[in-house]
């Protein structure tokens, strides 16, 4: 019997402890994952829940039922390497043959009044409680902080949602700035059609209970915040002794083992995978990926194969403008942007096609299959 552990159930754990159960379940492994909650987080749909959405719930026991996996319902206090245990609710301990480190990251606090007064996307809870306080304004200011992808994402979707609101969105760059000029200018004219406010080269310095100060001192009135302006890894890795980056991610080699502690995988935003165009950054699309690539090189290790090299090459990059309008950039592996992208209706269904992608890939796994498009992923795209 080998006894894996897999922590936490978000795209990636799901995707690699259905993945290791269905490869070893005829050959002795025993598979157990934790989970902080029992409901599955659509992280992809996290602005859509903070806009009043209320979206369908999926209990992570329904979604691995029939594949022998046990889930344990509880939060990762500490991890113990040197005596492969894990201690979950600060008491309960699981020890563990092999383990993969899915718990992704949560978002960087370093920022002062972050932690105390601002709004962020670490679970399900945090984006419902937004939801709710915009819900009680009749008038005011939301601040989304950072012009990433998340939140242009959001700013769109609260500015649709909550027409009565000013909606402000600071970012030091450009918003959306990974992505092709024209797309960009796409994005521009969503954002000034839903009256959103951009502000370039805004630095946060603090966040206020009713504002935020930006590195000039200027306060920005603000009703609400939201943050969405950088994450780093748990410090449960580091803690425990395993090699991490300065943000925190578990150093791991070309089959996504720890480079310190080899029996411990990490996957997803957890993970720092370097490719040759550099280290990896967190998204569902290369998370999966590296779930399904730890999964199997766990199994393979176990019956005696070659465990091959993790490579991945990123497709693109698609982001929604409220539930009306979507622009999707198609990119080269390392994720730099083609001329190609893609607007509109077109778009809108693309983009939803990827959002629930996760469920339907999940439901082929249970059936010992990988959907073709993961596995060219996996396999490194030219």
């Amino acid at each position: 019997m080998t006894n894996i552990l897999i922590l936490g159930a978000g795209y990636t754990g799901i995707a690699a402890a259905i993945r290791v159960a269905t490869r070893t379940r005829r050959h002795g492994g025993k598979v157990t994952l934790v989970s902080a909650a029992p409901r599955f987080t659509e992280r992809l749909r996290l602005h859509q829940t903070a806009a009043g959405e209320r979206l369908r719930d999926h209990a992570i026991a329904d979604i691995i039922a029939g594949t022998g996996i046990d889930l344990v319902l509880g939060r990762v206090t500490a991890l113990d390497p040197a005596r492969h245990e894990v201690v979950v609710n600060g008491g309960r301990v699981i020890g563990y043959d092999k383990l993969i480190y899915a718990l992704g990251t949560v978002t960087d606090l370093s920022t002062p009044g972050v932690a105390e007064h601002a709004y962020a996307y670490d679970d399900h809870d945090q984006a419902v409680r937004l939801a709710r306080r915009l819900g009680e304004l009749d008038r005011g200011t939301v601040v989304v902080a950072g012009g990433g992808l998340t939140g242009v994402e959001s700013a769109t979707e609260l500015a649709e949602a909550h027409p009565n609101l000013r909606v402000v969105l600071l970012s030091r760059g450009r918003p959306g700035s990974m992505m092709g000029e024209q797309a960009r200018a796409y994005v521009d004219k969503a954002m000034a059609r839903l009256g959103i406010q951009v502000r370039r080269g805004a630095d946060v310095v603090k966040v206020l209970p009713d504002a935020v100060e930006l590195s000039d001192g200027e306060l920005i009135d603000s009703d609400a915040t939201l943050w969405t302006a950088g994450t780093r890894g748990l410090p449960l890795a580091a803690e425990a002794g395993l090699t991490v980056d300065e943000q925190e991610r578990i150093v791991v080699d070309s089959a996504l083992r720890s480079v310190s502690h080899p029996d411990v995988y990490a996957v997803g935003d957890a993970a720092a995978v370097r490719q040759p165009y550099g280290v990896m950054h967190g998204t569902c699309q290369g998370g999966i990926p590296t779930g399904l690539h730890a999964a199997d090189a766990l199994a393979d290790g176990l019956l005696g194969r070659r465990v091959k090299a993790f490579r991945f090459g990123y497709v693109h990059q698609p982001l929604s403008l409220g539930r009306k309008d979507a622009v999707i950039q198609f990119t080269h592996p390392d994720d730099t942007p083609r001329r190609w992208y893609l607007t509109g209706r077109w778009a809108i269904a693309y983009k939803e096609t990827v959002s629930s992608s996760p469920l339907p890939t999940y439901r082929l796994l249970k059936r010992g299959l990988v959907p073709v498009g993961l596995f060219r992923l996996t396999a490194g795209l030219k």
